[in-house]
Protein backbone atom coordinates (compact mmCIF):
# COMPACT_ATOMS: atom_id res chain seq x y z
CA UNK A 1 0.00 0.00 0.00
CA UNK A 2 1.70 3.17 -1.05
CA UNK A 3 1.76 6.14 1.69
CA UNK A 4 -0.89 9.05 1.88
CA UNK A 5 1.49 11.54 0.55
CA UNK A 6 1.95 9.62 -2.53
CA UNK A 7 -1.40 8.82 -2.87
CA UNK A 8 -2.21 12.51 -3.02
CA UNK A 9 0.90 12.82 -5.43
CA UNK A 10 -1.08 10.34 -8.19
CA UNK A 11 -3.99 12.36 -7.66
CA UNK A 12 -2.60 15.96 -7.98
CA UNK A 13 -2.76 16.65 -4.92
CA UNK A 14 -6.29 16.11 -3.48
CA UNK A 15 -7.36 13.08 -1.07
CA UNK A 16 -7.61 10.24 -3.46
CA UNK A 17 -9.87 8.41 -1.09
CA UNK A 18 -11.99 11.17 -1.86
CA UNK A 19 -11.37 11.66 -4.82
CA UNK A 20 -12.21 8.06 -5.97
CA UNK A 21 -15.21 7.91 -3.63
CA UNK A 22 -16.84 10.79 -6.20
CA UNK A 23 -15.57 8.92 -9.54
CA UNK A 24 -17.58 5.75 -8.04
CA UNK A 25 -20.10 7.00 -6.27
CA UNK A 26 -19.77 6.01 -2.73
CA UNK A 27 -22.09 8.61 -1.36
CA UNK A 28 -24.94 6.99 0.84
CA UNK A 29 -28.50 8.18 0.74
CA UNK A 30 -28.10 10.33 4.03
CA UNK A 31 -27.75 13.84 2.36
CA UNK A 32 -27.84 16.12 4.42
CA UNK A 33 -27.83 14.56 7.62
CA UNK A 34 -26.61 15.16 10.75
CA UNK A 35 -23.00 13.69 12.06
CA UNK A 36 -21.19 13.71 15.02
CA UNK A 37 -17.49 12.90 15.14
CA UNK A 38 -15.28 13.49 18.64
CA UNK A 39 -11.66 13.41 18.45
CA UNK A 40 -9.56 13.70 21.92
CA UNK A 41 -6.21 13.71 22.99
CA UNK A 42 -5.19 10.99 26.15
CA UNK A 43 -2.34 13.90 27.27
CA UNK A 44 -3.93 17.40 26.66
CA UNK A 45 -2.13 20.56 24.87
CA UNK A 46 0.20 22.76 25.96
CA UNK A 47 -2.52 25.47 27.24
CA UNK A 48 0.05 28.53 26.80
CA UNK A 49 0.04 27.71 22.94
CA UNK A 50 -3.27 26.77 22.16
CA UNK A 51 -5.55 29.41 23.40
CA UNK A 52 -5.92 32.53 22.09
CA UNK A 53 -6.03 36.11 24.32
CA UNK A 54 -8.36 37.79 22.23
CA UNK A 55 -12.44 36.81 22.29
CA UNK A 56 -14.01 37.08 19.29
CA UNK A 57 -13.63 36.96 15.59
CA UNK A 58 -10.14 39.15 15.94
CA UNK A 59 -8.38 36.16 18.06
CA UNK A 60 -5.03 35.49 18.09
CA UNK A 61 -3.24 32.50 15.33
CA UNK A 62 -1.32 30.62 18.26
CA UNK A 63 1.43 28.26 17.57
CA UNK A 64 -0.97 25.44 18.09
CA UNK A 65 -4.05 26.75 15.91
CA UNK A 66 -2.29 27.44 13.05
CA UNK A 67 -2.53 24.67 11.58
CA UNK A 68 -6.26 25.44 11.38
CA UNK A 69 -6.04 29.01 9.61
CA UNK A 70 -7.44 27.94 6.46
CA UNK A 71 -10.74 26.69 7.84
CA UNK A 72 -10.33 29.12 10.36
CA UNK A 73 -14.20 30.60 9.66
CA UNK A 74 -15.49 27.40 10.22
CA UNK A 75 -14.40 26.60 13.65
CA UNK A 76 -14.99 27.81 17.47
CA UNK A 77 -12.29 27.90 20.10
CA UNK A 78 -13.56 27.68 23.61
CA UNK A 79 -12.00 28.13 26.92
CA UNK A 80 -13.41 27.48 30.30
CA UNK A 81 -15.61 23.99 29.37
CA UNK A 82 -14.66 21.25 31.33
CA UNK A 83 -16.55 18.99 34.16
CA UNK A 84 -15.26 20.11 37.01
CA UNK A 85 -13.48 17.09 37.85
CA UNK A 86 -9.98 16.04 39.05
CA UNK A 87 -8.01 12.70 38.98
CA UNK A 88 -5.36 13.02 35.84
CA UNK A 89 -5.22 10.08 33.76
CA UNK A 90 -7.71 8.14 35.87
CA UNK A 91 -10.45 10.98 34.85
CA UNK A 92 -9.66 11.05 30.71
CA UNK A 93 -12.26 8.75 30.14
CA UNK A 94 -15.09 11.40 31.37
CA UNK A 95 -14.02 13.63 28.16
CA UNK A 96 -17.25 12.70 26.65
CA UNK A 97 -19.21 11.65 29.29
CA UNK A 98 -18.54 13.97 31.98
CA UNK A 99 -18.80 11.27 34.87
CA UNK A 100 -16.48 8.99 36.22
CA UNK A 101 -16.62 5.71 36.17
CA UNK A 102 -16.45 4.56 39.15
CA UNK A 103 -19.55 7.25 40.12
CA UNK A 104 -21.57 6.09 38.00
CA UNK A 105 -23.60 3.24 39.62
CA UNK A 106 -26.42 5.05 40.49
CA UNK A 107 -27.02 7.32 37.17
CA UNK A 108 -29.67 6.35 35.03
CA UNK A 109 -27.39 6.40 32.02
CA UNK A 110 -24.17 5.47 33.70
CA UNK A 111 -21.45 7.19 32.38
CA UNK A 112 -22.62 6.92 28.85
CA UNK A 113 -20.59 8.84 26.93
CA UNK A 114 -22.45 11.67 23.98
CA UNK A 115 -21.24 9.73 21.37
CA UNK A 116 -22.85 6.25 22.45
CA UNK A 117 -25.86 8.63 23.88
CA UNK A 118 -26.80 10.27 20.34
CA UNK A 119 -25.89 6.48 18.46
CA UNK A 120 -28.55 4.96 21.19
CA UNK A 121 -31.27 7.29 19.28
CA UNK A 122 -30.04 7.50 15.56
CA UNK A 123 -27.54 4.40 15.27
CA UNK A 124 -30.42 2.49 13.65
CA UNK A 125 -30.41 4.64 10.29
CA UNK A 126 -27.00 3.60 9.41
CA UNK A 127 -24.92 0.43 8.70
CA UNK A 128 -22.76 1.27 12.15
CA UNK A 129 -24.45 2.72 15.01
CA UNK A 130 -21.46 4.40 15.90
CA UNK A 131 -17.58 3.70 14.67
CA UNK A 132 -15.11 4.03 17.94
CA UNK A 133 -11.30 4.64 16.79
CA UNK A 134 -8.35 4.57 19.00
CA UNK A 135 -5.55 2.33 20.88
CA UNK A 136 -5.49 -0.56 23.08
CA UNK A 137 -1.69 0.04 23.92
CA UNK A 138 -0.50 2.83 26.53
CA UNK A 139 -1.50 3.76 29.56
CA UNK A 140 -4.51 2.80 31.49
CA UNK A 141 -5.93 -0.06 29.60
CA UNK A 142 -6.24 1.66 26.34
CA UNK A 143 -8.95 3.39 24.71
CA UNK A 144 -11.35 4.83 27.03
CA UNK A 145 -13.26 7.05 25.21
CA UNK A 146 -16.20 5.98 24.43
CA UNK A 147 -19.14 3.72 27.53
CA UNK A 148 -22.60 3.19 27.26
CA UNK A 149 -25.21 3.46 29.59
CA UNK A 150 -24.07 0.51 31.38
CA UNK A 151 -20.81 1.25 31.97
CA UNK A 152 -19.19 -0.73 29.31
CA UNK A 153 -16.22 0.14 27.62
CA UNK A 154 -16.59 0.10 23.94
CA UNK A 155 -13.58 -1.47 22.46
CA UNK A 156 -11.88 0.44 19.86
CA UNK A 157 -11.25 -0.01 16.16
CA UNK A 158 -7.24 -0.09 16.51
CA UNK A 159 -5.88 1.08 13.24
CA UNK A 160 -6.61 1.91 9.26
CA UNK A 161 -6.78 -2.36 8.22
CA UNK A 162 -9.58 -3.09 10.90
CA UNK A 163 -11.50 0.33 9.92
CA UNK A 164 -11.14 -0.34 6.41
CA UNK A 165 -12.17 -3.87 6.58
CA UNK A 166 -15.21 -2.83 8.71
CA UNK A 167 -16.14 -0.10 6.11
CA UNK A 168 -15.63 -1.95 2.93
CA UNK A 169 -15.08 -5.90 3.51
CA UNK A 170 -18.37 -7.42 2.80
CA UNK A 171 -18.31 -10.64 4.17
CA UNK A 172 -18.91 -14.12 2.37
CA UNK A 173 -22.40 -15.69 1.67
CA UNK A 174 -21.52 -18.26 3.97
CA UNK A 175 -20.70 -15.95 7.03
CA UNK A 176 -23.43 -13.86 6.37
CA UNK A 177 -26.10 -16.57 6.32
CA UNK A 178 -24.90 -17.47 9.61
CA UNK A 179 -25.48 -14.15 10.71
CA UNK A 180 -28.85 -14.10 9.33
CA UNK A 181 -29.17 -17.33 11.39
CA UNK A 182 -27.78 -16.02 14.57
CA UNK A 183 -29.84 -12.88 14.45
CA UNK A 184 -33.30 -14.99 14.51
CA UNK A 185 -32.00 -17.12 17.59
CA UNK A 186 -31.30 -14.24 19.36
CA UNK A 187 -34.43 -12.86 18.32
CA UNK A 188 -36.73 -15.44 19.47
CA UNK A 189 -34.54 -15.90 22.80
CA UNK A 190 -35.40 -12.03 23.29
CA UNK A 191 -39.14 -12.74 22.64
CA UNK A 192 -39.15 -15.64 25.64
CA UNK A 193 -37.18 -12.82 27.63
CA UNK A 194 -39.93 -10.29 27.17
CA UNK A 195 -42.59 -12.91 28.04
CA UNK A 196 -40.96 -14.40 31.40
CA UNK A 197 -40.35 -10.38 32.49
CA UNK A 198 -43.85 -9.37 31.85
CA UNK A 199 -45.68 -12.07 33.66
CA UNK A 200 -43.00 -11.33 36.52
CA UNK A 201 -43.47 -7.49 36.75
CA UNK A 202 -47.53 -8.03 37.35
CA UNK A 203 -45.93 -9.71 40.95
CA UNK A 204 -43.74 -7.67 42.04
CA UNK A 205 -43.65 -4.37 44.25
CA UNK A 206 -42.75 -0.67 43.09
CA UNK A 207 -39.08 -0.73 43.56
CA UNK A 208 -38.41 -4.02 41.47
CA UNK A 209 -40.97 -2.84 38.80
CA UNK A 210 -38.78 0.38 38.66
CA UNK A 211 -35.79 -2.15 38.42
CA UNK A 212 -37.70 -4.42 35.44
CA UNK A 213 -38.60 -0.97 33.65
CA UNK A 214 -34.79 -0.32 33.61
CA UNK A 215 -34.46 -4.24 32.67
CA UNK A 216 -37.42 -3.83 29.89
CA UNK A 217 -35.15 -0.33 28.56
CA UNK A 218 -32.14 -2.08 28.34
CA UNK A 219 -34.39 -4.81 26.58
CA UNK A 220 -35.69 -2.32 24.15
CA UNK A 221 -32.29 -1.37 23.32
CA UNK A 222 -31.03 -4.87 22.11
CA UNK A 223 -34.32 -4.87 20.31
CA UNK A 224 -32.94 -2.01 17.73
CA UNK A 225 -29.47 -3.62 17.25
CA UNK A 226 -31.10 -6.70 16.50
CA UNK A 227 -33.47 -4.69 13.68
CA UNK A 228 -30.47 -2.98 12.77
CA UNK A 229 -28.57 -6.32 12.08
CA UNK A 230 -31.36 -7.87 9.99
CA UNK A 231 -31.78 -4.64 7.35
CA UNK A 232 -27.54 -4.85 7.08
CA UNK A 233 -26.80 -8.39 7.36
CA UNK A 234 -28.01 -9.16 3.38
CA UNK A 235 -26.98 -6.04 1.71
CA UNK A 236 -23.42 -5.73 0.39
CA UNK A 237 -21.13 -2.93 1.68
CA UNK A 238 -19.99 -0.01 -0.53
CA UNK A 239 -16.29 -0.95 -3.00
CA UNK A 240 -13.48 0.36 -1.90
CA UNK A 241 -12.12 3.30 -3.34
CA UNK A 242 -8.68 2.40 -2.89
CA UNK A 243 -6.54 -0.74 -1.64
CA UNK A 244 -6.42 -1.98 2.24
CA UNK A 245 -3.87 -0.01 3.99
CA UNK A 246 -1.31 -1.57 6.76
CA UNK A 247 -1.38 -0.62 10.20
CA UNK A 248 2.17 0.72 10.62
CA UNK A 249 1.54 2.40 14.46
CA UNK A 250 3.19 5.57 14.51
CA UNK A 251 1.61 9.00 14.02
CA UNK A 252 1.38 7.72 10.34
CA UNK A 253 -1.48 6.25 10.87
CA UNK A 254 -3.15 9.27 11.81
CA UNK A 255 -4.10 10.48 8.13
CA UNK A 256 -5.44 7.27 7.37
CA UNK A 257 -8.07 7.09 9.93
CA UNK A 258 -9.06 10.58 9.39
CA UNK A 259 -9.43 9.57 5.79
CA UNK A 260 -11.62 6.79 6.21
CA UNK A 261 -13.57 8.24 9.18
CA UNK A 262 -14.57 10.90 6.03
CA UNK A 263 -15.52 7.83 3.89
CA UNK A 264 -17.58 6.63 6.68
CA UNK A 265 -19.34 9.38 7.02
CA UNK A 266 -20.06 9.77 2.61
CA UNK A 267 -20.80 6.37 2.39
CA UNK A 268 -23.77 6.38 4.99
CA UNK A 269 -21.81 4.01 6.86
CA UNK A 270 -22.43 5.27 10.22
CA UNK A 271 -23.36 9.40 11.56
CA UNK A 272 -21.35 9.08 14.78
CA UNK A 273 -17.35 8.65 15.19
CA UNK A 274 -15.24 8.94 17.59
CA UNK A 275 -10.98 8.83 17.45
CA UNK A 276 -9.01 8.67 20.18
CA UNK A 277 -5.26 9.68 19.70
CA UNK A 278 -2.63 8.76 22.61
CA UNK A 279 -1.80 5.22 23.65
CA UNK A 280 0.49 3.63 20.78
CA UNK A 281 0.68 6.77 19.33
CA UNK A 282 4.16 6.78 18.25
CA UNK A 283 6.70 9.43 17.58
CA UNK A 284 9.70 7.93 16.15
CA UNK A 285 8.80 9.32 12.65
CA UNK A 286 8.66 12.96 13.60
CA UNK A 287 12.82 12.41 14.58
CA UNK A 288 11.38 12.23 18.37
CA UNK A 289 12.94 9.18 20.41
CA UNK A 290 11.14 9.46 23.66
CA UNK A 291 7.30 8.56 24.31
CA UNK A 292 4.48 10.49 24.00
CA UNK A 293 3.67 9.54 27.76
CA UNK A 294 7.09 10.76 28.96
CA UNK A 295 6.93 13.70 27.23
CA UNK A 296 3.77 15.07 28.95
CA UNK A 297 5.27 14.26 32.28
CA UNK A 298 7.79 17.30 31.12
CA UNK A 299 8.75 19.08 34.15
CA UNK A 300 9.24 22.38 32.30
CA UNK A 301 11.78 20.99 30.49
CA UNK A 302 12.63 23.07 27.15
CA UNK A 303 13.10 20.12 24.89
CA UNK A 304 10.88 17.83 25.76
CA UNK A 305 8.08 20.74 26.03
CA UNK A 306 9.66 21.89 22.44
CA UNK A 307 8.84 17.93 21.24
CA UNK A 308 5.81 18.26 22.41
CA UNK A 309 4.52 21.07 20.41
CA UNK A 310 5.86 19.24 17.65
CA UNK A 311 3.16 16.08 18.39
CA UNK A 312 0.45 18.44 19.11
CA UNK A 313 0.87 20.77 16.10
CA UNK A 314 1.42 17.47 13.80
CA UNK A 315 -1.91 16.57 15.32
CA UNK A 316 -3.53 19.89 14.91
CA UNK A 317 -2.84 19.73 11.39
CA UNK A 318 -4.07 16.57 10.53
CA UNK A 319 -6.92 17.63 11.88
CA UNK A 320 -7.29 20.68 10.22
CA UNK A 321 -7.12 18.65 6.93
CA UNK A 322 -10.05 16.10 7.76
CA UNK A 323 -11.94 19.61 8.64
CA UNK A 324 -11.13 20.44 4.89
CA UNK A 325 -11.61 17.11 3.41
CA UNK A 326 -14.93 17.53 4.66
CA UNK A 327 -15.75 20.91 3.47
CA UNK A 328 -14.51 19.52 0.37
CA UNK A 329 -17.54 16.75 0.11
CA UNK A 330 -21.02 17.78 -1.19
CA UNK A 331 -23.54 16.63 0.68
CA UNK A 332 -26.80 17.33 -1.03
CA UNK A 333 -26.65 21.34 -1.56
CA UNK A 334 -24.03 21.88 1.13
CA UNK A 335 -20.72 20.15 2.26
CA UNK A 336 -20.02 17.31 4.32
CA UNK A 337 -18.71 19.60 6.98
CA UNK A 338 -21.64 22.18 7.22
CA UNK A 339 -23.98 18.74 8.43
CA UNK A 340 -21.22 17.46 10.65
CA UNK A 341 -20.49 18.60 13.36
CA UNK A 342 -16.55 18.07 14.98
CA UNK A 343 -15.70 18.27 18.07
CA UNK A 344 -11.62 18.47 18.95
CA UNK A 345 -10.48 18.48 22.29
CA UNK A 346 -9.36 16.33 25.68
CA UNK A 347 -9.93 15.25 28.76
CA UNK A 348 -6.91 16.64 30.08
CA UNK A 349 -6.01 19.94 30.73
CA UNK A 350 -2.58 20.53 31.80
CA UNK A 351 -0.54 16.76 31.18
CA UNK A 352 2.17 17.81 33.09
CA UNK A 353 0.48 18.72 36.48
CA UNK A 354 -2.28 16.00 34.98
CA UNK A 355 -4.74 18.45 36.00
CA UNK A 356 -8.71 17.78 34.30
CA UNK A 357 -10.03 21.54 33.78
CA UNK A 358 -9.90 24.28 31.61
CA UNK A 359 -9.88 22.42 28.80
CA UNK A 360 -8.93 22.46 24.78
CA UNK A 361 -11.92 22.66 23.24
CA UNK A 362 -12.60 23.08 19.45
CA UNK A 363 -15.63 22.88 17.86
CA UNK A 364 -16.44 22.68 14.12
CA UNK A 365 -18.88 22.76 11.37
CA UNK A 366 -22.34 21.27 11.87
CA UNK A 367 -23.50 24.79 12.23
CA UNK A 368 -20.91 25.88 15.54
CA UNK A 369 -17.93 27.26 13.40
CA UNK A 370 -18.25 30.74 13.62
CA UNK A 371 -14.51 31.82 13.33
CA UNK A 372 -14.21 32.96 17.04
CA UNK A 373 -12.86 32.11 20.13
CA UNK A 374 -15.34 31.90 22.74
CA UNK A 375 -13.87 32.75 26.95
CA UNK A 376 -16.09 31.45 29.52
CA UNK A 377 -16.14 31.93 33.02
CA UNK A 378 -14.13 29.18 35.02
CA UNK A 379 -15.87 29.77 38.30
CA UNK A 380 -18.57 31.02 40.44
CA UNK A 381 -22.42 30.71 39.10
CA UNK A 382 -21.20 31.65 35.50
CA UNK A 383 -19.27 28.88 35.33
CA UNK A 384 -20.65 26.64 31.88
CA UNK A 385 -20.27 22.45 32.39
CA UNK A 386 -18.75 21.28 28.90
CA UNK A 387 -21.92 18.62 29.16
CA UNK A 388 -23.78 21.87 28.71
CA UNK A 389 -22.64 21.76 25.44
CA UNK A 390 -23.39 18.48 24.54
CA UNK A 391 -26.94 18.58 25.44
CA UNK A 392 -27.05 21.52 21.97
CA UNK A 393 -25.11 18.98 20.44
CA UNK A 394 -27.67 16.28 21.00
CA UNK A 395 -30.44 18.30 20.39
CA UNK A 396 -28.98 19.19 17.22
CA UNK A 397 -28.63 15.67 16.00
CA UNK A 398 -32.37 15.18 16.68
CA UNK A 399 -32.32 13.56 20.38
CA UNK A 400 -35.12 15.05 22.13
CA UNK A 401 -33.61 15.65 25.75
CA UNK A 402 -32.95 18.40 27.86
CA UNK A 403 -30.30 17.23 30.13
CA UNK A 404 -27.18 14.89 29.34
CA UNK A 405 -24.16 14.25 32.28
CA UNK A 406 -23.79 16.51 34.42
CA UNK A 407 -25.48 19.40 32.55
CA UNK A 408 -26.98 22.41 34.48
CA UNK A 409 -29.34 23.80 31.75
CA UNK A 410 -28.82 24.61 28.02
CA UNK A 411 -25.89 25.80 26.09
CA UNK A 412 -25.82 29.17 24.79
Amino acid sequence: MPGLQSLRAESGGASLPVQAARETGLGGDGSGSRRFVAVGNLLGFQQNQFFPETPGKAFEETTLLKPLAEIRDQITVYRGLDHGLRGGHFAVHTFLSGVLHHESKQRPDGNVTIDQFIADEIGTQTRFPSLTVGSEGGIHGGCQLSWTKSGVRVPPITGPAALFEKLFVTESKARRSHQIRENSLQASILDSVVEQAGSLSKRVNRDDKAKLDEYFSSIRDVEKRLQARRRWADQPKPQPPFEKPADTNTVDDLPLLYELIALALQTDSTRVATLEIGGSFLPQDLGIDKSYHSLSHHGNDDEAIANLITLETYQLEQFGTFLSRLAAIEDGDQSLLDSTAVLFGSGMGNGNSHTNTDLPIVLAGGGYGRGEFKKLATKGPAKVPLCNLFVDIAQRMGVSTESFGTSTGSFS
